[in-house]
């Protein structure tokens, strides 16, 4: 069993030149033999909110064709950020693309403030059911409110994984509280960030994973990377993988 996060950056509100940016790093995941993967908050147009209405999806967006063949090609479910259509105002969504083509949707519960003027929150959580894992998803804001980590937990989540964008005077704290839910519940704790600015915002990078509380594996700031953790005899184990041009 794997679990990837990808740190990458976007390009903002260029679905296609993002799109194949989420292909090159799902054919790499795809080389590592990774089973979910997981990109940044709204990685297919940036963390551009005012373009979110002008750019959402549905689940059965014909945009979405590369990806799901890619997919189902490659033989992983990866979870890609976007802003979802909705009655109202967006959502900020994960398309959870399955290995089967297959697509659901998680969209998020917490909200930063700010976002609202332009979204909507989710009221749903989303887990995914892997080999004997339980992978629950969540977005950015959610994993910073203490609620949504313990809801999943209880939930039977044996993994939390999260997209964000985290901006470097923001990461200190929040790896902490990262760190704290995987030492508390038990949980394997991964999280994909962005590796240069969104939508006016810095990027941390550091996309990391943790385990009983231990940081198993870390990006450096501006790679494109995946971090990867695999268990291996009830053991998760981390690694950093470059991903090429």
């Amino acid at each position: 069993m794997k679990i990837a996060v990808a740190q990458s950056s976007s390009v903002k509100g260029d679905v296609n030149a993002n799109i194949d940016n989420h292909l090159r790093y799902i054919h790499q995941a795809s080389l590592h033999d990774v089973n979910y993967l997981i990109f940044p908050e709204l990685s297919l147009t940036g963390y551009e909110m005012e373009l979110a209405k002008e750019l959402a999806f549905k689940p059965d967006d014909v945009r979405l064709a590369p990806l799901v063949d890619a997919v189902i090609k490659c033989n992983i479910t990866v979870g890609i950020g976007a802003p979802i259509q909705s009655t109202g105002l967006e959502k900020i969504g994960l398309l959870i693309i399955h290995n089967t083509g297959e697509i659901e949707t998680y969209e998020k519960i917490y909200l930063h403030e700010g976002e609202d003027v332009y979204f909507s929150s989710g009221d749903q959580y989303r887990l995914v059911q892997l080999e004997q894992e339980s992978i629950a998803n969540a977005i950015c804001a959610d994993t910073i409110n203490p609620a949504h980590a313990k809801t999943c937990s209880e939930l039977g989540a044996s993994i939390y994984v999260a997209g964000v964008l985290v901006t470097p005077n923001g990461y200190e704290n929040d790896a902490k509280m990262w760190a704290s839910y995987a030492d508390e519940y038990q949980m394997l704790v991964a999280i994909a960030n962005f590796n240069k600015p969104s939508g006016g915002l810095a990027a941390a990078g550091k996309s990391a994973i943790w385990f009983k509380g231990d940081l198993l594996a870390q990006a450096g700031e501006s790679q494109d990377a995946l971090v990867i953790a695999q268990k291996c005899d009830g053991h998760w184990v981390g690694e950093v993988h470059e991903v090429p041009n």
